[in-house]
């Protein structure tokens, strides 16, 4: 066989072995999550955590740029592989079996260094928590929450008309969000976190137009969070992909854990951060549901955390183009592809988890 067809006939193996994969979570939970993955993940963010600029952002420049380079050296071979029939055949065949190998390369990476995480076993498992709620369970949690909600944000702000503003750096944020996931961890040890790796964006700006507070990079397993959006859920926002460096892939588990460290953080306002998100959500939730209940909860919600909301809704509507439209839709595809069915959907599927898991739990 030549060497040239390995890679590629490399990338289908994998596919496979993925699809057979999704089979046994116990053994993804038991010998990758809990075993290889807690060696390569520590490892990464102790080599890579103190270093203060994301390396993760670096290298995807590095690669984009490398990528546009050889799309401009191999131009010409492609223009000629759609004019020409005598030996064009042989220069696509080339180009594509490139660009296979990188794709096949990329891929094992990927899944090796995080990836693996999609097939591990669902929380609701974990945790003992069922997965289904009704109507009455959703509106006992919300008015708990809102209650919740209301009585922090009256404690920071000493008057319910005014919205919190956060008096933390960012840099303070990320060593203050360790103290939530140290108390959670006493409680629940899959969820102790340790060698700290978390940046700030050096593509803020684009992931602010396509929608998003942050993403894990899984090459170097650096957090990265969007430093441009509203202080007052930069916390939750963090924990949710600190949650994700841990090993969490599902988008709704991640701010599931995210909720819970922030809400178990000894600082009020790192509290707020969680319960004024999760409060947030349950509100959407009512909106499909029914819009008679939203407009009455609505009236029990202090006016300053509601002004909060409309703090983080102006910041994102004066960022909403068809780049967010059409990479959201990318990214729904890629999170179904990825073993979560409901794809963006997904982000909201948390509350599922917040009220069942109070169900047989003091709030």
């Amino acid at each position: 066989m030549k060497r040239r067809y390995i890679l590629p006939i490399f990338l289908l193996i994998q596919i496979v072995i993925l699809k057979i994969i999704r089979f046994f979570p116990e053994c993804v939970e038991r010998f990758y999550s809990n075993g290889l993955y807690i060696l390569l993940s520590k490892t990464l963010r102790i080599v890579l955590g103190k270093i203060p600029f994301s390396i993760g952002d670096c290298l995807y420049f590095i690669l984009i740029v490398l990528l546009i380079k050889w799309l401009w050296m191999k131009r010409q071979s492609w223009t000629r592989g759609r004019a020409e029939q005598s030996g064009a055949k042989q220069e696509w065949k080339n180009n594509l079996l490139t660009i296979l190998s990188f794709l096949s390369v990329l891929y094992f990476f990927f899944h090796i260094l995080w990836a693996l995480n999609y097939y591990r076993e669902p929380l609701f498992e974990k945790m003992a928590i069922e997965r289904d709620y009704t109507d009455a369970d959703l509106l006992a949690f919300t008015k708990k929450i809102i209650a919740k909600t209301n009585a922090i944000q009256s404690q920071i702000t000493k008057n319910d008309s005014l919205k919190v503003v956060f008096p933390y750096s960012q840099n303070q944020v990320f060593e203050m969000n360790q103290n939530g996931y140290k108390n959670l961890s006493r409680e629940y040890v899959f969820f102790t976190y340790s060698h700290l790796s978390v940046k700030k964006s050096l593509f803020s700006l684009p992931l602010t137009y396509m929608g998003f507070g942050g993403y894990l990079n899984p090459f170097t397993n650096e957090s990265q969070v969007n430093y441009l959006g509203p202080m007052y859920s930069f916390p939750m926002t963090t924990n949710h992909e600190m949650a994700h460096q841990m090993g969490y892939a599902s988008e709704s588990e991640c701010n599931f854990i995210g909720f819970l460290s922030s809400i178990k953080n000894d600082n009020l306002y790192f509290q707020y951060s969680g319960y004024s998100m999760a409060l947030r959500y349950c509100l959407g939730n009512w909106r499909v549901r029914n819009e008679k209940i939203l407009e009455q909860l609505l009236k029990t919600v202090h006016p300053g955390i509601l002004k909060n909301y409309k703090e983080s809704e102006d910041f994102w509507e004066q960022y909403q183009t068809p780049i967010e439209t059409g990479f959201h839709a990318f990214y729904d595809n890629f999170l179904k592809m990825n073993q979560q069915k409901d794809g963006m959907d997904s982000y909201s599927k948390f509350v599922n988890l917040m009220v069942n898991y109070y169900k047989v739990r003091p709030f």
